[in-house]
């Protein structure tokens, strides 16, 4: 029975043909794996073989699987190489799927294939993904489940911003007052923010506020003054490390609960640049 790779790369294993056409075999590691990221370094992208995929009629797919990190967010593609015996064909492979994260058997992160979510930090990962191979022209097609194991050593950023709020709870057939609070810590960027908080729209919840620097979002085909009741964007202006902005809502739940999310965008400098954002999940407010 072949055994699992315990040795440090990004991701390891094989997938399955369609039970009909393949029997169940992990892949095995043909090169090297890469060595793991260093303490300090900027971010990079870690590849690594991860198995030789094989069909029962000369389908044939090699599989890399790559992780970034050292940024604010992890992220893992599943790139691959594929050939059929007997068949002159040059052959370009798409690969799709699901992975998920644990570390002493907790789950930190889930995402799709390619896809990233936030860097959980240095450590020891196990990873599982359910990977699908196939190819074009048709004449590849490979799926089944990848395990390996991942340790990487860059630093976590530093948080620059933080949204809190004074309660975390809603209660149903209530209106419930909550203030919450957006912190900006570091002294890059500029005092540009915004805070948006949605609820379950099929539920009937309602989100107000007195705020003018917030809005429910307009949807629909102009001239269309319909907005969204249960949605609500702030923009903030001012943040300045010591001066946080407080933002007062209403929460409104009819019979059917709802939960409420949080989410804040915000500017990093960096010149010119067009991607200089970033996202910083919320608050989640549960319904009783």
């Amino acid at each position: 029975m072949p055994t699992r790779p315990t040795i440090l790369r990004c991701l390891a294993g094989a997938a399955l043909l369609p039970a009909a056409l393949v029997t169940p075999a992990w892949g095995q590691p043909t090169a090297t794996p890469s060595a793991p990221s260093r303490a300090g370094e900027g971010p990079s992208t870690l590849c690594a073989p991860a198995g030789t995929l094989r069909g029962a009629y000369g389908q044939l797919a090699v599989v890399s699987v790559c992780a970034g990190s050292g940024s604010p967010q992890l992220t893992v593609s599943a790139p691959a190489s594929c050939r059929r015996a007997g068949v002159r064909v040059r052959y370009t492979c798409r690969t799709e799927g699901t992975w998920t994260a644990h570390r002493a058997g907790r789950t930190l992160a889930t995402g799709t294939l390619p896809g990233a979510q936030e860097y959980p930090g240095p450590g020891t990962y196990d990873i599982t993904a359910d990977v699908r191979v196939r190819s074009s022209p048709a004449g590849v097609d490979l799926r089944g489940t990848v395990e390996a194991t991942l340790t990487v050593t860059a630093p976590k950023a530093k948080p620059t911003h933080a949204v809190t709020v004074d309660r975390t709870t809603l209660r149903r057939n209530a209106t419930t007052t909550l203030t919450y609070t957006v912190r900006r810590d570091s002294e890059e960027g500029d005092g540009s923010a915004r805070l948006g908080l949605i609820g379950e729209a099929a539920t009937g919840v309602r989100i107000a506020t007195d705020d003018a620097r917030c809005v429910n979002p307009l949807v629909g085909r102009y001239p269309s003054k319909t907005r969204l009741g249960h949605s609500l964007d702030c923009a903030l202006t001012a943040l300045q490390p010591g001066h946080p902005e407080r933002v007062k809502v209403r929460v409104t739940v009819g019979p059917d609960c709802s939960t409420v999310v949080s989410k804040l965008g915000y500017w990093v400098a960096q010149g010119q640049s067009l991607y200089t954002g970033g996202m910083l999940a919320g608050p989640t407010l549960t319904c009783v």
